[in-house]
């Protein structure tokens, strides 16, 4: 494996239907290409030796032979070829033919599976020539002069990984083999498949193995027959589709005229930690398995290679999805978020929301949220209490921002400056204004908490909590402070998504003066505003600065606490994903100060005020995130130096 990943690719060949001799040309040199790319497991289409389409040639001998005869020469011609192949082919057993997928490499078959679902149906007749490995009564076959396994429980692979195999229509029936087969311990699964083309059954097919990878907690690689193969009644298309834990990560193009080949990485890391982090998954196996045939481990060496480039797509963001998915999942996430905060002002018949305003991005999205809730329950929105509290480092663009964002919403707003009650503590525990340390800053953040609690408390209310995911994972708020709310509903989503959020609400929910307003919030820099103001009256103190940029740390957390990734492995993807923005250096220095603030801030996060899920990450510790508050970072990142 290289750093979790293993390469794959399905191959789509020319064929000339029963030409065995042309085929297994044709195979060769996408197994050689694929070699020369530092592919570790290539996989064919079903028949591709033969071609699906021979129908009654399937019961002449000499075909049969000679695709025997092929399979020996190809096993012998790619021996020195360091990959793994697996490519279909008919195969008589005794009296029966089976549908077989072969697993060859380094002049060895590793294994021989059969289909066991055989379509009879419409334009299909595989009954008619071929026997569903249901009814096969041997466990080794002698192929190509080699005595080989043989069978459908078989994982194949060395170590901790393995795969296994499965046909075209086994991937139809209500419970695949595949199924079974991840339960056992398959974590990639390959499908040789002659599946042909007709209206809108290819979108289905992409859907059934998006699911089937979710629902095993594995890759998912699917080989289609493509151009050559007869058209006599039906077209076949050449599709291919990888795909790993419900993502579809690459497809070939169809109707392509020419030989495909598509390249691609599944990771394993990310596959194990799941089924670990699943337990429904390892659940369901014993009772399931307990009257099934044992399983057979099938030793065959995955090729290591010495030059491995990643192919894939890293997303930069991956909180926030690309194309439409981002406008439904914004409409999702305020429903989430509505859906959350209006429970909890039933249940407490309370009739007013009191947030604090400063004019940056979580308190704006808390008001909007807050706002659409209040509209959803028939509350009148001048039942929100928006309560601005500039202090030392407020600007005049955040202070107007907040005045006119909370105009354009209709809520009341109250002014309370925070300067005099922060001197008057100043000067009660003996510390100078002129000390601009944690104590100056601090001091700020709990002046206001205290202000919106006791003015909730005085008006029945309920102080709405701003804090982001992003801010609890790096502990970036003063703890009794803006740590505190009595419903935290941005606590659940990072903060590269809240801006998404915050565009979609101007671009699509609003217009006007609300909307610009949102837009220049969205501009302005993210700050506690704690310090003084420099002398043109701007931010001085800009959070990712002194933390750094927090689509950088939202990265590190999403892979951290969702994957459960060591620190090498986080640091290998940002490269990739960062590209040309980051250099090396600056990813390692931000992923060391995460990694230490994410231990070091945990006991904040152990006492949070409560707060929706939003999605698959949250840090709540009655809910996704227990970990000990002086657990200790020395192992994470002993990793990173070990780079």
């Amino acid at each position: 494996m290289n750093n979790g990943f293993l390469k794959i690719a399905t191959a789509i060949p020319r064929v000339q239907v029963a030409d065995c001799s042309y085929n297994t040309i044709c195979i060769k040199k996408l197994i050689e290409q694929a070699s020369r790319q530092n592919v570790q497991i290539v996989c064919f289409p079903e028949l591709s030796i033969t071609a699906y389409t021979c129908a009654d040639l399937f019961q002449q001998q000499l075909l049969v032979e000679e695709a025997e005869k092929s399979l020996a020469r190809l096993v012998e011609e790619t021996k020195q070829l360091n990959i793994v192949s697996i490519v279909g082919l008919p195969v008589r057993v005794g009296s029966g033919l089976f549908n077989c997928a072969v697993v060859f490499g380094s002049g060895r078959i590793y294994a021989v599976v059969p289909k066991t679902h055989l379509p009879n149906y419409n334009e299909f007749y595989e009954k008619r020539w071929f026997v569903s490995a249901k009814d096969a009564v041997v466990d080794t076959i002698t192929l190509a002069g080699q005595s080989v396994p043989f069978g459908i429980h078989l994982l194949i692979g060395s170590g901790n990984f393995h795969f296994s195999i499965e046909l075209c229509e086994d991937l139809w029936v209500t419970v695949p083999p595949s199924s079974l087969h991840a339960l056992m311990g398959a974590q990639l699964i390959f499908n040789l498949s002659a599946s042909n083309e007709i209206i809108a059954k290819n979108d289905y097919l992409i859907s059934l193995i998006a699911q089937q990878s979710a629902r095993c907690i594995a890759g998912y690689v699917y080989a289609g027959a493509g151009f050559g193969e007869s058209s006599q009644d039906v077209v076949f298309a050449g599709k291919g589709i990888v795909a790993e834990n419900g993502r579809v990560l690459s497809m070939a193009d169809r109707f392509s005229f020419d030989e495909q080949l598509l390249v691609s990485e599944i990771d394993v890391d990310l596959l194990t930690n799941e089924r670990q982090h699943n337990s429904g998954f390892s659940q369901d196996g014993t009772a399931i398995f307990s009257s099934l045939p044992e399983y057979r481990l099938i030793e065959c060496p995955i090729p290591a290679v010495d030059t491995f480039a990643l192919t894939r797509t890293v997303s930069p963001t991956p909180f926030i999805p690309s194309g439409i998915e981002l406008d439904k999942r914004c409409e999702e996430i305020f429903s989430i978020q509505i859906g959350g905060l209006a429970k909890r002002f039933m249940h407490t018949q309370s009739k007013t929301a009191v947030i604090g305003i400063s004019g940056g991005l979580d308190s704006t999205l808390a008001l909007l949220v807050t706002a659409l809730t209040f509209d959803k329950l028939s509350i009148p929105r001048t039942n929100i209490l928006g309560i601005t509290m500039p202090g030392f480092g407020t600007t005049g663009r955040t202070y107007n921002n907040a005045i006119d964002l909370m105009n354009s919403l209709g809520v009341t707003i109250r002014e309370i400056d925070i300067t005099a009650a922060s001197l008057q503590h100043f000067n009660d525990i003996g510390h100078s204004e002129d000390i601009h340390d944690v104590t100056y800053e601090n001091t700020q953040a709990r002046e206001r908490t205290q202000i919106l609690m006791n003015i909730a408390n005085k008006e029945g209310g309920l102080v709405i909590g701003t804090g982001d995911l992003s801010e609890l994972a790096m502990g970036w708020c003063t703890y009794n402070g803006d740590h505190m709310s009595m419903y935290g509903v941005n606590s659940g989503v990072p903060k590269t998504l809240i801006r998404y959020l915050v565009s979609w609400v101007a671009n699509h929910k609003v217009g006007g003066k609300s909307a610009d307003t949102l837009r220049d919030i969205l501009d302005t820099p993210v700050s506690p505003e704690l310090l003084p103001t420099d002398t043109n009256g701007d931010i001085a103190q800009k959070t990712e600065d002194i933390i750094g940029p927090y689509e950088l740390h939202d990265f590190y957390l999403y892979y951290m606490v969702r994957y459960g990734f060591s620190p090498s492995k986080i640091f290998y993807l940002a490269q990739h994903a960062f590209a040309g923005k980051y250099a090396d250096e600056v990813i390692r220095k931000w992923l060391k100060i995460f990694i230490r603030r994410f231990f070091s801030q945990q006991f904040k996060r152990s006492c949070l005020p409560d707060g929706p899920k939003v999605g698959s990450i949250n840090l709540s510790p009655r809910g996704d995130w227990r970990m000990p508050s002086d657990a200790v970072a020395s192992l994470w990142l002993k990793d990173l130096d070990e780079l």
